[in-house]
């Protein structure tokens, strides 16, 4: 495997290629130099304590790996995980968890400059949405190791009495993560997490489009963890496609659905499970009892973070008609709280759109903005857009249909389209309900029957003073995960898993439930050599008497 330059290296021109394994095409792109005014300065640097400038940051090179390596990379891998069992240890893979934390807090510096390089994002939102949730899955994942791995003893049926029945959590073995550019530090390294605290060894592919980040991951990794069990692959199209050629024991993929696919299919030839978190059109449901103000702040802030670039963002807002100017007042208010006025661009908590090419995907939606079925830009300067700097103001669409181009797929940009419902009072839709859940108004069951035409988005965000409407909504929708009167933050919430269903995914992670995912469940019994009296009944021939003792202990009846 190709190594990069040192974290104390001059920093040179990264490149990304293609995120879409659709396509061979390796696109490069030239990293703007952010203004300074916009630069995310203001916290003081870990390692110096100093006042902290991206810019100042010496980054590594972005390095690929020669394909032809990635065979024996493998190879290594495997073989060290069966011949050691190391990881079977649980005071190795404590000691790896920690040093993992160590990597996190001795280079935060380098972790949140590269985030400013590929995204420009603040040190504040770097650590706020990624870093800061790396260390805290890393220090639950050391807190909790002993009980997440302890074996479960199920309760035992009369049959069982003389046994020991227990349910061990084995490693799987060697996995495959797959990150994403969007967020490129916790979606690549929180499974990795997971993966090492339930025993397993792991080859990391993060996302050639976040260079920047790929290439501090690929510097510091082998400088904190075991490198036997440990490695990093660099590269576009061809090294993905390369590592999928190979058998794993899991692959976790996060990205979209047509590369999950690709993914998919290469994981059927070898039998290995998949995790896949995917994404879709989260929508953000306001119910004509929610408060307008608190509504409009939590969706503004969860759909403009980072630009709009989040797999769990709302992707669209239904709204009562009479209720969507207050809305898109509201609305603006917030974006101008956030980010200092109408100039998103002068702020440095605002990030920029990942490459040109995502810009150029997102330029198409301007021409349906056509004040018809497309909608009309309620705020927002699409005069503005400046496609050199990778900048999209934050854009709210108004008096959008649910025909409307941007209603195809996911957006994945700040462009939020409104979509006004006229709620007839009369409609008959649910009217063979019967789910024995309350609270089905005329507004609910509208948007209810709207997203359910969709695949099932990763989250649906309900907004609603009105507790019995929102878990009304909830009966009769699906999503991989829910908020209820806020967005997002349920992602980031210790406790719950995360993870979609559908076309937005499969598989889940987060704490415990990302140490099962990469854990196997392993039926033990273990029975005495002696008392065989009591395995008597199953051994032929079986006689009217031994059928009736069969029955009497063997089994159950509702």
């Amino acid at each position: 495997m190709t190594t990069n330059t040192s974290l104390g290296s001059k920093p040179t021109s990264p490149s990304g290629s293609n995120d879409n394994l659709t396509s061979s095409a390796t696109a490069v792109t030239e990293t703007p130099e952010w203004p300074a005014a916009t630069l995310p300065a203001g916290h003081c640097s870990k390692t110096t304590g100093e006042p902290w400038d991206a810019s100042s940051v010496a980054l590594p090179a972005f390095v690929e790996t020669e394909t032809a390596s990635i065979a024996g990379t493998v190879a290594d891998v495997r073989g060290a995980w069966t011949r050691t069992r190391a990881l079977y240890n649980l005071e190795f893979r404590r000691a790896q968890l920690r040093a993992f934390a160590r990597l996190v807090d001795e280079n935060e510096d380098a972790l949140c400059a590269a985030l400013c390089k590929d995204l420009h994002k603040s040190r504040g939102q770097a650590i706020l949405t990624e870093v800061g949730l790396l260390a805290t899955d890393i220090a639950g994942a050391v807190k909790h190791l002993d009980s997440w791995a302890k074996p479960v003893a199920p309760r035992r049926a009369m049959i069982n009495l003389i046994d020991s029945v227990t349910v061990r959590k084995d490693p799987l073995g060697v996995v495959l993560v797959i990150g994403a550019w969007n967020y490129p530090i916790l979606l690549t390294l929180a499974p990795v997490v997971a993966a090492m605290a339930a025993g397993n060894a792991a080859v990391i592919k993060p996302s050639e489009v976040a260079p920047a980040v790929a290439a501090v991951i690929a510097d510091l990794v082998p400088r904190y963890l075991d490198a036997r069990f440990f490695r990093v692959v660099n590269g576009g199209v061809p090294q993905t496609t390369e590592l999928l050629r190979h058998r794993f024991d899991h692959i976790f993929y996060t990205g979209n659905g047509a590369v999950g696919r690709i993914v998919m299919t290469a994981a059927a030839k070898h039998l290995t499970p998949v995790t896949l978190e995917l994404g879709g059109k989260s929508p953000a449901i306001v119910h004509p009892s929610a408060d307008l103000g608190v509504t409009a702040r939590r969706i503004a802030w969860g759909k403009f973070l980072n630009a709009g670039q989040t797999c769990v963002a709302p992707d669209y807002v239904l709204v009562r008609r009479d209720m969507q100017a207050p809305l898109v007042a509201a609305l603006k208010a917030a974006v101008a709280e956030f980010f200092g006025g109408d100039d998103a661009k002068a702020s440095a908590d605002y990030s920029r759109i990942i490459n040109e090419r995502h810009f150029d995907r997102l330029a198409k939606y301007k021409t349906t903005f056509d004040g018809k079925a497309g909608g009309t830009v309620a705020f927002g300067d699409v005069a503005g857009w400046d496609r050199a700097a990778r900048f999209i103001p934050p854009t709210v669409i108004a008096d959008v249909t649910t025909d409307a181009a941007i209603m195809d797929d996911e957006i994945f940009g700040p462009l939020l389209p409104i979509i006004p419902l006229d709620v007839d009072e009369s409609s008959e839709l649910y009217a063979d309900d019967e789910s024995g859940v309350p609270g089905g108004d005329a507004f609910m069951r509208h948007a209810a029957a709207l997203v359910g035409r969709r695949d099932h988005p990763l989250a649906l965000y309900v907004f609603a003073r009105n507790a019995k409407a929102a878990d009304w909504l909830l009966a009769h929708t699906a999503s991989g995960g829910v908020a209820v009167n806020d967005c997002v933050i349920h992602l980031a919430t210790q406790g719950l898993p995360f993870g979609g269903v559908g076309g937005s995914g499969m598989g889940k992670y987060h704490g415990q439930y990302g140490f099962d995912t990469f854990s196997h469940d392993r039926a033990v019994l273990r029975r005495p050599m002696g008392l065989e009296i009591a395995n008597m009944p199953r051994y032929p021939p079986v006689t009217n008497r031994m059928l009736g003792l069969i029955k009497m202990f063997m089994m159950s009846k509702v």
